[in-house]
């Protein structure tokens, strides 16, 4: 008798779904914050759990800054909370600041529309600098002064209560508006502390920061500028380009924003006040005086020097003329003409020659969604 052959034992399995790009990330949140020794974001703890809303929001930011790439994000997020651990920006904003150097420079302000939905808006406004070398000199100085005011900003936005995750494809509603006002500011030179304080913005803000700019303005921006904003579009991305605004009158900015048209400061085309009187600054101190003290110190001591008479050296290869840009050729050819023509007045003060980081700063942004 033959013995039946027994039954084959057979199993079956269902295949997962794929985990989206935000649940591979929050499944390596725990990790990311334990290797970085801190989990704030933004005034947001960090959660693992699906479920916080807030945590959530801002792992989206991170991988809509880097095209839903979870493995970029998350070398994103993690240098970001490093420097977070080491500058303490949100304590910045409680930090004094020099008077002389960074008053009157940046204000935040608040805006709703009929339907009470709030915007928030910076103002950097690169006209008010008094000088280069003070402002832009100290470049770690420089550096805590707009993190604190971009911290500032941030609060203002409140992720830390918000109660919905940012529609998928769709318009991040968790973001500010930047004004970049570059009113009586040249820009036919390139002042070496302005580069190296805009260089150091821009690769902090950008990796520190993402995806927290819904549109940046640059207002009164001299219309010979305008190649500058015409070359961008030869190496940008659409959707960056598409944030950028500039205009040559601050008036205008009003017809770009018309829900909040009546609450925007007058210069701005609107109908409230100044932003000077409206808008909030950080805290600063006033350290002018030991400075003008050393200054004058400094001075006296030039004066007290003997000075002796020498024969004038001959010529040398250094005191031949120095070649000149063309527009600092046209100055020079236009300041000869006037010099003939109308008597000696005393120079008008310098304008700061600045082109702050807000003009090269959205280049470096990594923007992939509106």
């Amino acid at each position: 008798m033959s013995a039946e052959a027994a039954p084959v034992a057979t199993t079956t399995t269902t295949a997962e779904a794929p985990k989206t790009p935000l649940a591979k990330l929050t499944a390596r949140l725990a990790e990311i914050t334990t290797r970085a020794d801190y989990k704030e974001m933004w005034g947001v703890e960090l959660n693992g759990s699906s479920d916080n809303i807030p945590s959530q929001v801002v792992l989206q930011k991170f991988l809509r800054a880097n095209s839903n790439d979870a493995e970029t994000a998350e070398k994103q997020l993690a240098s970001a909370l490093e420097w977070r651990k080491k500058m303490q920006p949100a304590n910045l904003v409680q930090q004094h600041f020099d008077k002389s150097k960074f008053a009157d420079l940046g204000y935040v302000t608040v805006h709703k529309d009929d339907a009470g939905k709030e915007t928030v808006i910076t103002w950097n406004i690169y006209g008010a600098v008094k000088g280069n070398k003070a402002t832009f000199g100290n470049v770690e100085e420089f550096i805590k002064w707009r993190a604190a005011l971009m911290e500032l900003s941030v609060q203002k936005l409140k992720l830390n209560e918000v109660k919905e995750l940012i529609p998928e494809g769709g318009e991040d509603p968790y973001q500010m508006i930047q004004t970049h006002d570059y009113l009586n500011v040249s820009f036919f030179r390139m002042d070496p502390a302005v580069k190296a304080a805009s260089k150091e913005t821009i690769q902090t803000f950008s990796m520190a920061y993402p995806e927290l700019l819904a549109h940046k303005y640059f207002v009164n921006v001299p219309f010979i500028m305008g190649w500058m904003f015409g070359a961008m579009k030869l190496f940008l991305a659409p959707a960056t380009l598409r944030k950028f605004h500039p205009m040559t009158s601050g008036t205008s900015l009003a017809a770009e924003l018309p829900a909040i048209a009546a609450t925007l400061p007058s210069e701005y085309g609107g109908k409230g006040p100044s932003v000077k009187e409206t808008g909030q600054q950080l805290a600063f101190v006033d350290a002018a005086p030991a400075a003008a003290s050393e200054a004058s110190k400094s001075e006296s001591a030039k004066v007290e020097e003997p000075t002796t008479t020498a024969a004038a050296p001959a010529p040398t290869a250094e005191d031949k003329p120095i070649a000149v840009s063309a527009p600092d050729a046209a100055e020079k050819a236009e300041d000869k003409t006037e010099a003939a023509e109308k008597p000696v007045e005393a120079a008008p003060a310098p304008v700061p020659a600045v082109v702050p980081e807000a003009v090269a700063e959205p280049v470096a942004e990594k923007t992939t969604a509106a």
